[in-house]
């Protein structure tokens, strides 16, 4: 009977531990999979707004280093997967800043790097702009833009100066200088290149919080907009200017919490936003940027969003949520917002060190500048 009973037991422990053994790596497998979903294949069905409201956008990748434009070869690949090693030529963001966008040609200001790291999607290459010696070297690049013609400005913290380079990141002139600019933050120029708005923050012992304005040609100073204050016109460290419909100017005011608007020759208009927790307010507004109808986006870095509202400053939506975790639309410190030609959303996270792509919901994932990346090559008619 002794020798029985632990034969019995062992018997029928074995089908027992088994069963409990496949429960629990199927709870693992579900939580896994849970998790994959939510950063991976869920992140693809995210629309803005939510059902049952008409959706406008849609998320639709991250972008973080240079695997995520160039391709890995085929070697570094199947190294990667055996081994978990990334790919040697991997570069990441380390701390990104703003971005700007030209017809699929990512640039993002990375501080911490000290240049401006390029992600041109539809020729899937990557480079850098800025980290060598001479006339091109940045400091600590902060805001940038575009112009029409695809030339970069980058406005230099530590240098104190608007570098513009061509396209490629050839360097081709600087604008203004230390004795023009108390501290940097941001720069803006128009479609032709004829005038550039920068940002100057100013700081708690000036009262020069202001736009500076220059031509763009020449880096002839034109005229300022703004001084310190609280009343129409006037800045508390200002952040951000993005060109709207009409030549209007939008500039986010961060001390005052909301955002002025101005013609193209710096006349007052109207403002809009006040300190406050609800849609439509602002906490710790940062970067703005404009689209072709001239709606407006406003990133704010304590909501963890952005705003989108229409010219006149009437909100329309919002998209993203504050989280500590790194998932898609969640957002610890944001800071850079562009829109491209086709209205894709470039939303950059310093903290999470990524910028996410939001595309209009009525284009398709293959349409548009950053949509050809995905095209899958013209076979013949033998199919080769």
């Amino acid at each position: 009977m002794k020798l029985g009973i632990p034969d019995l037991t062992g018997r029928m422990l074995l089908p027992l531990l088994c069963a409990l053994c496949v429960v629990a790596l199927s709870a693992c497998v579900t939580v896994q999979t849970r998790d994959m979903d939510k950063v991976g294949r869920a992140a693809r069905t995210l629309v803005y707004p939510e059902p049952p409201d008409e959706p406008r956008f849609v998320y639709e990748r991250a972008i973080r280093g240079s695997t995520d434009v160039v391709p890995e070869a085929e070697a570094s690949a199947l190294r990667r997967v055996l081994t978990g090693s990334t790919d040697e030529r991997a570069e990441g963001l380390a701390k990104p800043y703003a971005i700007a966008v030209h017809k699929g040609k990512l640039f993002v200001s990375d501080s911490a790097a000290r240049s401006v790291k390029v992600f041109d999607v539809p020729g899937k290459k990557y480079y850098r702009i800025g980290d060598e010696d001479g006339d091109g070297r940045i400091g600590k690049p902060l805001g940038l833009d575009v112009d029409g013609a695809g030339n970069l400005y980058v406005a230099d913290a530590t240098l104190r100066h608007i570098s513009v380079f061509d396209n490629d990141g050839k360097y081709l002139r600087r604008i203004g200088g230390p004795k023009q600019f108390e501290r940097l933050s941001s720069v803006t120029v128009d479609e032709s290149g004829d005038r550039v708005y920068v940002v100057d923050i100013g700081g708690v012992s000036t009262d020069q919080h202001r736009v500076r304005v220059f031509n763009g040609r020449t880096g002839a100073h034109l005229f300022d907009i703004g001084k310190r204050g609280i009343g129409p016109g006037e800045f508390n460290l200002p952040r951000d200017l993005a060109i709207g419909k009409d030549g209007r100017l939008y500039v986010v005011d961060g001390g005052n919490f909301r955002v002025q608007i101005f013609d193209k020759d710096g006349k007052f208009l109207k403002a809009f936003g006040a300190v406050g927790k609800q849609l439509g307010n602002f906490a710790r507004p940062k970067e703005i940027a404009a689209d072709k109808d001239g709606n407006v986006y406003v990133a704010d870095s304590a909501f963890g969003n952005f705003q989108i509202f229409n010219p006149d400053g009437e909100l329309l939506m919002f998209i993203g949520e504050r989280s500590e975790k790194d998932i898609p639309a969640g957002y610890m410190l944001p800071s850079g917002i562009a829109v491209d030609e086709d209205g894709r959303i470039y939303f950059v996270d310093q903290w999470f060190a990524r910028v996410d792509v939001f595309r209009p919901f009525a284009l398709k994932e293959t349409e548009g500048y950053l949509g050809r990346s995905q095209q899958k090559p013209a076979t013949t008619a033998s199919g080769k």
